[in-house]
Formats: structure tokens, sequence, C-alpha cells
């Protein structure tokens, strides 16, 4: 892992030759003005996965989990997807969520229910929305496919976006070798998440790789008046599909389980505000932030 680089114009200031005297009044910081920088995009990919300590797909050094795309070389794992660092407040809403779900996050226990909030090492990890599946690119596709991501997006218009939590559910992955408790999303009011969709799916299709969702939830109800895309061709409407993971498991939740999920009230979480303002796109270890023109 490299550090982050500055440039020169972030070094220190030369020392004056004639140093003003220090001054007896006391001054404040104007509470107006941010004492520090945002952090780069870069920053919350640090510590976001563990340090490999394998090259064989060894499922005792994951949990029990089985990595789904082999080690092949010159195949590369790829996916698109918006990423959620929720703040302290977020954090701790997320938590109590888990809590009132019955899941102990500082259990790793095979059998148990894994948090998605903090890694092994108690770190906090991002969240995210996908926008893919998990595909696999060769490496003579690598560039080619992020210039096309980049083009299609900034041609989509899409501008920065909130949503707002909705519902938790259980929901497997493909393959049904494990289970999420997710957390479902409030359909956001220009439709960002289904257009963005529809530019990732259509941007894959030309590289051979299917689309994160085969069919439309909403078959049939679409109107002249849905949303297109920068072809003109109707966004179908997967709002009901969006999440973000918070908690996985080796073993299907029992109808009870569901029950309990299904019971429970979100509160404050589902009055939170998301925002969004960059696509992210990992292929292999090397991620590429496709920023969306900004509201705010």
């Amino acid at each position: 892992m490299s550090l982050v680089q500055y440039s020169d114009s972030d070094s220190d200031p030369e020392p004056q030759s004639n140093p003003s005297p220090p001054s007896s009044k006391k001054t404040h910081p104007n509470p107006t003005t941010p004492s520090l920088p945002p952090l780069p995009e870069s920053f919350h990919d640090l510590y976001a996965t563990a340090t490999r300590v394998s090259v064989q797909d060894d499922p005792n050094l994951h949990d029990g989990r089985v990595r789904i795309i082999p080690h092949i070389e010159g195949n590369w794992p790829t996916h698109v997807y918006l990423q959620w660092y929720p703040c302290v407040e977020g954090q701790g809403l997320l938590y109590n969520t888990l809590v009132q779900c019955g899941i102990d996050i500082s259990d790793r226990s095979e059998n148990q229910v894994h948090s998605l909030l903090i890694s092994d090492l108690g770190v906090k990890l991002p969240l995210h929305i996908s926008l893919s599946r998990s595909v696999v690119v060769r490496t003579e596709q690598r560039f080619e496919l992020t210039d096309a991501l980049e083009n299609a997006i900034k041609e989509s218009g899409v501008l920065s976006f909130y949503i707002q939590p909705d519902r938790l559910y259980w929901s497997s992955n493909y393959e049904k070798t494990r289970w999420f408790l997710v957390l479902g999303v409030q359909k956001p009011k220009n439709d960002e998440l289904n257009r963005l969709l529809k530019v990732t799916n259509d941007v894959l299709a030309r590289f051979g790789q299917p689309p994160l969702y085969a069919a439309p939830l909403a078959q049939g109800q679409q109107s002249s008046s849905s949303p297109r895309g920068p072809d003109g061709s109707l966004v179908e409407d997967f709002s009901e599909c969006f999440h973000i993971s918070l908690a996985w498991s080796l073993s299907e939740p029992s109808a009870k389980d569901r029950e309990r999920i299904d019971a429970i009230n979100l509160g404050a979480l589902r009055e939170k505000r998301v925002g969004f303002d960059v696509v992210r796109v990992k292929i292999g270890n090397t991620r590429t932030y496709i920023p969306l023109n900004t509201r705010w």
C-alpha cells in the first residue's frame, strides 16, 4: 500500500526573514471556515480490504466464504458501485439497527451473521450500492472499459443526488452461497439510480457482460413519461432492487429470522439522507473515480 502523495505546493512555507513578534491578544478561528480540506476519494479505500495472506482460495481465511470468481491470470474481477462512508451519527444508527436484529458484530464464528460495518481489525468499512454484478474482464479490456464508463456516465447528465433508507430484508447472491441483510432505499427524486444502472448495463453489455438485474420488477408499467437514457430508450424501473448490504451469513435465514427483520422500525435511519457524487469502478485492486456533476 502506497502513501498519499502531495504536490510541492502543499509543503510548509519558508520562514520569513523578519518575523513579527507574537501578539498577547488571543485570536479565535472563524467557525464558518473549515480547519481541514476534505479527504480525497482514495482515503477511505486504504483499509477497506484485509491484507491477502494466501494466493490460494482458502475458505478458512475468509470466514468460510468461497470465492465465486477464481484467480485466473489475465482475468480481472470488476465492480461498478456507489460508496457510502457513514458519519459518526450514521454509523451509530446502523449499529443500533444490527443490535435490534440480534446481530453481535464482535462474534466472528463461522455460523454467525457477520457485520459489514467494521473489518476484522475493528476499522470502519465503507458501504455501497451496486451498479453492476461482480464480473470479469480481460487484461486488454481494462482501460477501454474504464474509458467507456467515464464517457457514458458523463453523457448521461446524471447529477449528484441523495437517497434515503427504506426497509430491511434478507437477500441472497446469484449463486445462493451467501445471504445478506440489506437496507433497501427509497427511489431518488430524479431516478438517478435507475439511470446510472442503465448506463452501466449498456456499457458492460458491449463487453459481453451480463446486466445486474435481468428483468424489471415493474414490467409493463412503463409509460411515455418514464425516464429515458441518452439514446432515447426507456429506463426500466429496478427501484426495489437497489440496496446497501449491512451483514452476511453462510446460512439461509429462517422464516422466524425474516419475520423479526420485517418487524423492525428503522426510525431515524429512515430519515437519513445519503449523498452520492462519485461512481466508482474497481478492476482488480485499481479504483477509478468518476465524478458526477454536482448539485451541492
